[in-house]
């Protein structure tokens, strides 16, 4: 392989890795899962949430404080349909996600985000990582609608860091999947 070609393959799979992905559609969709918080004793199970929609939002490797930003924002805005859970998942090592959550300060209180050490229920979900971000490799943000039976109905996997699905967008998605079909 020429010194071009091994250049230009990594750029070329981060382009295509979320383009692949999206067209699995979670072919490995766990039927039940069970998260625990990085902050607190909350624990979510999928299970528990049927009859509801469950909104998993996969978040990077990474302590950036807009990622929280942007976390924070978006569960305030996303607060008041009682129709779905929003589950925010963050794919580091245990000993890292420890170590973050010990230096939220006062988000912790504020935030609920769940711990997916290595990733592992990203990778049940099929999305795809290999994305460098502030020095680490890290699954491209994403975000994964089950419907109210606990199956995927939607997914966005975004490009880079700041391409993700804002809270407007998924309430106007929401509203398209949940829409009445005319008879």
């Amino acid at each position: 392989m020429t010194n071009y070609a091994k250049r230009l393959l990594p750029k070329l799979l981060a382009t295509l890795a979320p383009l692949l992905a999206a067209s699995q559609l979670a072919q490995a969709n766990p039927d039940d899962f069970t998260v625990t918080a990085a902050t607190g004793t909350n624990v979510f199970q999928l299970s528990e949430a049927k009859g509801k929609f469950a909104a998993l939002h996969f978040l990077l490797k990474t302590e950036c404080p807009l990622c929280l930003r942007y976390t924070r924002d978006y569960m305030k805005q996303a607060a008041g349909d009682a129709r779905v859970v929003h589950v925010f998942l963050k794919p580091d090592t245990d000993a890292e996600i420890k170590a973050w959550a010990a230096k939220l300060g006062d988000d912790a209180a504020k935030l609920t985000i769940y711990r997916d050490p290595e990733a592992a229920l990203a990778k049940s979900f099929n999305i795809p990582d290999g994305y460098k971000f502030h020095g680490q490799v890290v699954h491209f943000p994403a975000l994964i609608l089950l419907g109210q039976d606990g199956k995927e109905i939607f997914r966005y996997i975004g490009k880079s860091n700041a391409d993700r699905y804002s809270a407007a967008k998924f309430a106007e998605k929401l509203g398209e999947l949940t829409k009445p079909t005319p008879k």
